[in-house]
């Protein structure tokens, strides 16, 4: 896997020094992409490939179109891509012009190496940082939108484009996921993309709202409805009223305030408690959840027939794992805002072996855990760069698979030496922030230990490999209660056909984890 920072557009009619700067830019561990010309530039700039570039580096003198004619038709078309401008006439006429024409900054042929990645340093830290000062206040204001999303994801392409779908009508949403994924962000593009875009967005998280407050909290309350009730309370309902009200965690809600809820969905109106009438209400609603409901509903803790009021339009958000391409990005948008929170103006990268750790790791706590981990490496940092030391508990996790052991009292050395013969996968933990293992104690044996989260044994208890038989099982097993009975997903992880796997759940005697699975 290639681990990279940033992608950089080179724009160069001299085919030596386009060679020359792009060895240089894959030392500095980005990625690149090259143009003979202004006019092949602005091809590039203005379609589908623009969205992944991060920065230009941009000649001045070229026929046909220059740089600053380029220049021009970037920021004409709105375009905020950081340009770097190199020539061989650093006269201050021409150092005026480009800069007037929106270049973030000017370097003389040839440039050495040093400043040439200082400058793409700053600069992507920079941007990044102008990008999310601007999201936060899109967010608040309820304009966010779908270009505001950081993403190179095909799997995140295909949420966004049914998000765009959803936006454009006022259609109930279901939001699934796991925690941290970033499902708050999608309902928040959602209502900035829909004809409520700078309406109220109400977000409630019904897993942290006390069970006896929760019907006051969403549908108010009279003066003297109850005991304490000293005020009138006007409910989240009544403050979306024209917007959207996002019910995080929607399966936490209790039995009787689920009744309320689908009344509230099926008539437009709620009874706030004490209330000697309905109010009407015009609100957009969408849920989310890192349950499957349709589980809460087989066990009788959700009402199925809310649960149809609410899954109209399903949109699943795939966890971190399944689209590292996003991790660097990512990244180096919560390096900007910490560094800049902090006070550590200095520290404007990620080493590209540290990008490459990251992407390595699972990240069982998906996007909120990565905010985290980089929060602390920036904390620990002391240089330019974040390294794999600012990322200890990380670092021990991808390097060292946690493995209890009886011979020795200390914890192992962190190492790049693979894992112990009798496992066969690296370590998934499902702790955010995970850390060696303690030795285990002297007198058991190795055989005696359950493998670890996210490990499989090779060997049995006496010591001899395991069947085949009993391998898969146990694989299918682990990647249908992984995927949430996705039969689809479970089949794509495995590399085997759907009717090869509905053949071999047969087979194993597991047709009951197929029942009610959204393939």
């Amino acid at each position: 896997m290639q681990a990279t920072s940033g992608k950089i557009l080179i724009v160069d009619d001299d085919p030596i020094q386009r060679r020359l700067l792009e060895e240089a830019v894959r030392k500095f561990g980005y990625r690149s992409k090259t143009a003979e010309n202004g006019i092949e530039a602005m091809r590039i700039m203005s379609g589908p490939e623009s969205g992944e570039i991060d920065l230009v580096i941009l000649d001045m003198v070229m026929p046909e179109l220059d740089g600053l004619g380029v220049l021009e038709q970037l920021r004409a078309n709105k375009n905020a891509t950081p340009v770097i401008v190199q020539t061989a006439h650093g006269g201050i006429d021409t150092v005026v012009s480009v800069m007037n024409a929106g270049a973030q900054d000017f370097v003389v042929k040839p440039v050495a190496p040093e400043r040439l990645n200082v400058s793409i340093r700053n600069l992507l830290k920079t941007s990044a940082l102008e990008d999310e000062i601007t999201r936060f206040r899109k967010q608040a204001s309820g304009t966010l939108t779908f270009a505001d999303i950081i993403t190179h994801s095909a799997a995140m392409e295909r949420v966004i484009s049914l998000g765009k779908r959803a936006a454009a009508s006022n259609i109930p949403i279901l939001i699934e996921g796991e925690s941290g994924v970033g499902k708050e962000m999608i309902a928040s593009a959602i209502q900035g993309s829909s004809d409520r875009k700078s309406k109220p967005l109400v977000a409630v998280n019904c897993g942290a709202i006390p069970e006896n407050l929760v019907e006051s909290i969403l549908f108010g309350h009279e003066k003297g409805a109850f005991t304490g009730a000293i005020d009138k309370h006007v409910g989240k309902f009544q403050e979306a009223h024209g917007g959207t009200l996002f019910l995080d965690e929607v399966g936490e809600l209790p039995q009787d305030v689920q009744v309320k809820l689908l009344r509230a969905i099926q008539e437009s109106e709620i009874d706030p408690i004490g209330a000697r009438r309905p109010v009407k209400v015009d609100f957009r609603l969408i849920s989310a959840t890192n349950r499957r409901l349709i589980d809460q509903v087989k066990e009788g803790l959700f009402r199925e027939d809310l649960y149809y009021r609410l899954n109209v339009f399903p949109i699943w958000i795939p966890p971190l794992r399944d689209r590292r391409e996003d991790i660097p990005a990512l990244t180096r948008h919560f390096l900007a805002r910490f560094a800049a929170e902090e006070g550590k103006p200095h520290v404007a990268g990620v080493a590209t072996d540290t990008v490459a750790m990251l992407q390595d790791y699972h990240w069982p706590g998906n996007i909120r855990q990565l905010e985290n981990a980089v929060f602390r490496a920036v904390v620990l940092c002391d240089g330019a760069q974040l390294t794999v030391n600012d990322f200890p508990q990380i670092a021990a996790a991808v390097d060292q698979p946690i493995v209890e052991t009886a011979v020795t009292a200390q914890p192992v050395a962190a190492s790049n030496a693979p894992p112990p013969p009798d496992f066969a996968q690296p370590a998934q933990s499902g702790d955010p922030q995970l850390a060696p293992a303690h030795p285990a104690p002297a007198a058991q044996s190795g055989f005696e230990f359950a493998a670890p989260f996210g490990f499989m044994r090779n060997l049995d208890h006496e010591g001899h490999v395991r069947k085949l038989t009993e391998i898969e099982e146990e694989l299918i097993r682990a990647a249908i209660n992984h995927y949430s009975g996705r039969m689809t997903e479970v089949a794509k992880r495995l590399g085997i056909g759907r009717s090869t796997l509905y053949r071999k759940l047969k087979e194993y005697g597991l047709e009951d984890n197929d029942k009610n699975a959204a393939a």
